[in-house]
């Protein structure tokens, strides 16, 4: 795995916010958002695979360190950032992040850099939903949803909900009728991700492709990485967004 200082680094800044990002490899573009506690050496590494498959990543840093190995006591620190922030939203149902609007000009950015038919835009965990409220533009082709985890799942309404306002889901639903299929990804048993996968399922439909995985596990791509989720998530961004080649490893 090649460490961060091996990207290229730059600063994306746009509706309020600017966040570090790092850049690596060549062909369709592609966001990674990362999950709690931060830009984790796992999470760069789920970056190489995809850069190995032929496309170009983009890792934005939102919060936590950056190339690190995951750390309980991280989490801690950064859970209450997270909390009073005002670029996100933890226990807020029926609202769409506020970052969104920066994610959505990141994804214009690189697909202006890299051109194709679009980009794809990978959420987990935290960000897990981030994906959907990406794709309100129609630059964002290949949505995937990796164990939504927020709002945290206290009580079926905060369980159910899939992070968007009003306006973005009926924008998503459109978006998917006109053949913008959504790819979600998870553990079956994972409780953070409440009853998400039901909910994305009655509102677009067959539109939703879900994986979930047998056994115990959270983190799909990363901690607790399954070659089968990867291979799903490579497989779908290659048919979304142009042809590569791609081994998983075991």
């Amino acid at each position: 795995m090649a460490p961060l200082e091996d990207w290229q680094r730059g600063t994306h800044a746009a509706d309020g916010f600017a966040y570090p990002t790092y850049r690596r490899g060549t062909g369709p573009g592609v966001v990674v958002m990362h999950e709690s506690p931060g830009l984790t050496h796992e999470v760069v590494a789920f970056g190489e695979e995809l850069v190995a498959a032929g496309f170009t990543v983009v890792l934005p840093h939102f919060f936590g360190g950056a190339d690190e190995d995951p750390r309980r006591l991280e989490a801690a620190r950064v859970l209450p950032r997270l909390c009073v922030g005002r670029e996100f939203t933890v226990v807020a149902t029926g609202r769409t992040t506020p970052v969104a609007g920066w994610l959505r000009s990141l994804a214009r950015q690189l697909h202006a850099d890299v051109g194709g038919v679009g980009v794809g835009a990978v959420g987990m965990c935290f960000t897990g939903g981030f994906a959907l409220a990406m794709m309100v533009d129609p630059v964002v082709a290949a949505p995937v949803v990796a164990q939504p985890a927020v709002p945290v799942p206290l009580g079926p309404r905060r369980a159910a909900d899939i992070g968007l306002g009003t306006d973005d889901l009926l924008a998503v639903q459109d978006r998917v009728r006109a053949g913008c299929p959504v790819l979600g990804v998870r553990y079956r048993a994972d409780w953070s991700t409440g009853t998400r996968f039901e909910t994305l399922a009655e509102v677009l439909g067959d539109g939703f492709r879900r994986v979930e995985l047998d056994g115990p596990g959270h983190a799909t791509l990363t901690a607790e990485r399954h070659p089968d989720a990867v291979e799903a998530v490579v497989a779908f961004l290659t048919e979304r967004l142009g042809p590569t080649s791609f081994s998983p490893s075991p």
